[in-house]
């Protein structure tokens, strides 16, 4: 019984912990970028490393930038071949990672590998375990209260956009409904002014 409640602990947690590897290839002259959409208060972590059969002296190098939403930046690190950028996000939204090749380094495309981890994926565990002296079925407990308080974050967030869309939805058709009417009342007036026009000049020219 034990295992099988470890087990479904580990599923659980495999399910909900966002952990991605990418592999980017960059031209010779170029910029690739990649991105997520995170909500308020979401650790990140990320590694790079440039994939290069060159020795290490002369590995080619990469300039990254990672903004957020609103375009502020976050990690700018240009000449290297390899790093590392953590921060815990404030704004909501899509927070966009950069990467391009430094100069012309007459090698062809280079590749670029991307561990990108975020929420509960991006903790340290091993720190936390040392610190609160916890181990073993305790240990994957606190994993799954985090992954649970995660999945709540994520339910709230979602709730807020919905309830966002809807308002703007909301907004969107009221708008539309009055231009409509406007326009109906427009097209009214109009007719009603050629009409009695057309009237007036018949009148004159005693057709009627």
């Amino acid at each position: 019984m034990g295992e099988r409640f470890i087990l479904a602990v580990m599923l659980i947690l495999c399910i909900f912990q966002t952990s991605e590897a990418l592999w980017l290839t960059l031209p010779a002259k170029g910029t690739k970028c990649i991105s997520e959409e995170l909500h308020n208060n979401v650790v990140v972590l990320g590694d790079y490393v440039v994939i290069s059969d060159h020795p290490p002296s002369k590995t080619p190098t990469i300039t990254i930038k990672v903004t957020s939403p609103f375009g502020k930046t976050i990690h700018n690190q240009g000449n290297v071949s390899h790093g590392q950028f953590a921060f815990t996000t404030t704004e909501a939204g899509n927070y966009l990672a950069c990467f391009s090749s430094d100069g012309d380094h007459g090698t062809g495309d280079l590749s670029v590998n991307i561990d990108w981890k975020t929420g509960i994926a991006a903790k340290d565990w091993d720190s936390v375990a040392r610190k609160q002296n916890i181990e073993g079925l305790e240990l994957e407990l606190t994993k799954l209260e985090g992954a649970v308080e995660a999945i709540h974050d994520n339910l709230l967030y979602l709730k807020n956009r919905e309830l966002e869309m809807r308002a703007v939805s909301e907004v969107t058709n009221s708008r539309v409904a009055w231009f409509s009417i406007m326009s109906l009342g427009v097209c009214i007036a109009t007719s009603v002014m050629q009409i009695l026009y057309l009237k007036q000049y018949f009148q004159k020219k005693k057709l009627i």
